[in-house]
């Protein structure tokens, strides 16, 4: 198979794949490849249960059999997956499968991305080397066949997230989730957000060409957007759920332009006008942290009017981050900006902990426009303390009702409120915010 081949494409902005069809799509691919004795799969975690990963990594355990060797859900930096977690998302597939990944320990270096590379295609933002780092198990767990899986959508620091990220950063290690995300930081994450080609891409690239022909990697990427074609509200208190709109699935990056432009035109909504309020609704079950719940701003602030306000109503955040060392950085240094985050890691102070540093640029509005965050578990002196407006959970949400307001725009005390039921699923901007 040829490392940019497609073998199985499916999709459009019109196209609703069921999920016997998402199936069997996925299972046809299995069928040309010929037979496989050792399987490994990495899905993405709890934190992407919309990405259909648990249809496609059911459809693997069915296919393969006692051939599945072993699933690693691609964690990244987040919290490790429960039984409970992961019966939840991947039902039917044994959970004794199923092998944690510890992004600060148990990796192997596979190679080193040029620092003169890396300074090239940073516009001279980042001279660093980066090392491409994945779970040992990986390499040496004999396997002939790395399935990996998941779902195309705009991303903070890679822009379109998905095919090789799931490799070097969902199972990579410290070092290089650490440079990958202060490169998507200090090349900017407004014009990062939902581009196809980003410098942090063009890294993985490099890597994967240059240091992981080897491992027998495929990629199944989905493309999920809102159930109604438009994208349009379907009316209050009425979530109309979403719907797969492509599968694409290969060795290389074929599969990944083809998932990544539909995403385009499936996961970016454009606003006729910037917004001046915002509410975000993040679910209990998905959004633990503001290292996740961050979203709210990250995939929002494109549409955001100079002097708004986004209010994010957060009933499940009881913490910042996911890592106990990197809720300890938020707490310490709070979310202050581009510019002081550069200059703690300039200065040294947080040059060790540069995913970190990335996440205080990602999370800070740069002044432009306010944050409120109402989280269910953190109190108004620990949300006040990283720099947001704080306010009352139960007071906002019976202001701002999620089971009664529309997705997109709504009128709410004779104020205009666009509204977003779930920021993991797309992008909202202004064309021109977006540079169109």
């Amino acid at each position: 198979m040829r490392i940019d081949e497609c073998i199985y494409s499916r999709g459009s902005p019109s196209d609703t794949i069921s999920d016997d069809e998402l199936a069997a799509g996925f299972i046809s691919s299995l069928e040309s490849l010929g037979p496989r004795h050792r399987v490994l799969a990495l899905p993405p975690d709890g934190t992407r249960s919309h990405s259909r990963a648990g249809l496609l990594l059911k459809a693997a355990y069915d296919f393969y059999g006692d051939s599945l060797a072993a699933v690693m859900p691609a964690l990244g930096t987040h919290r490790p997956m429960g039984e409970a977690a992961v019966g939840a998302m991947f039902p039917g597939v044994p959970f004794g499968l199923f092998r944690p990944h510890d992004w600060r320990r148990d990796v192997i270096e596979l190679g080193r991305v040029p620092a003169s590379f890396v300074s090239e295609v940073s516009e001279g933002l980042c001279s660093f080397d980066w090392p491409a780092q994945v779970n040992r198990l990986v390499v040496d767990g004999g396997f002939d066949l790395v399935l990996s899986l998941g779902q195309v959508v705009p991303h903070e620091v890679v822009g379109m997230a998905n095919y090789s990220k799931n490799l070097f950063v969902g199972v990579g290690g410290k070092d290089g989730i650490d440079r990958s995300h202060w490169l998507g930081a200090a090349y900017g994450i407004e014009r990062t957000l939902g581009r196809i080609d980003t410098p942090v891409r063009a890294v993985l690239d490099y890597a994967q060409k240059a240091f992981a022909s080897s491992i027998p990697m495929l990629y199944a990427l989905t493309v999920v957007g809102p159930a109604t074609n438009s994208g349009a509200p379907s009316g209050p208190g009425i979530d109309s759920g979403d719907a797969t709109r492509g599968l694409f699935v290969g060795a290389g990056r074929g599969a990944f332009e083809k998932a990544a432009a539909l995403s385009t035109l499936v996961n970016i909504s454009y606003l006729e006008k910037p917004a001046s309020k915002v509410v975000v609704y993040l679910d209990p079950m998905d959004f633990k942290s503001t290292w996740l719940g961050n979203k709210a701003i990250y995939r929002t602030r494109l549409a955001m009017a100079d002097g708004g306000e986004l209010i994010v109503l957060a009933p499940g955040v009881d913490s910042f981050g996911e890592d106990k060392a990197i809720d300890e950085t938020i707490r310490d240094y709070g979310y202050c900006g581009a510019g002081v985050a550069r200059e703690l890691v300039d200065s040294g102070e947080l040059a060790s902990d540069l995913a970190g540093a990335a996440h205080l640029a990602h999370g800070s509005t740069e002044g432009r426009f306010s944050v409120t965050y109402a989280a269910g578990g953190l109190s108004k002196a620990e949300v006040e303390g990283v720099g947001y407006g704080w306010a009352d959970c139960s007071e906002q949400t019976r202001i701002y009702d999620p089971d009664k307001l529309a997705d997109g725009w709504n009128v709410v005390g004779g104020q205009d409120v666009f509204f977003v039921r779930n920021p993991a699923l797309g992008l909202w901007a202004t064309k021109e915010r977006f540079g169109m």
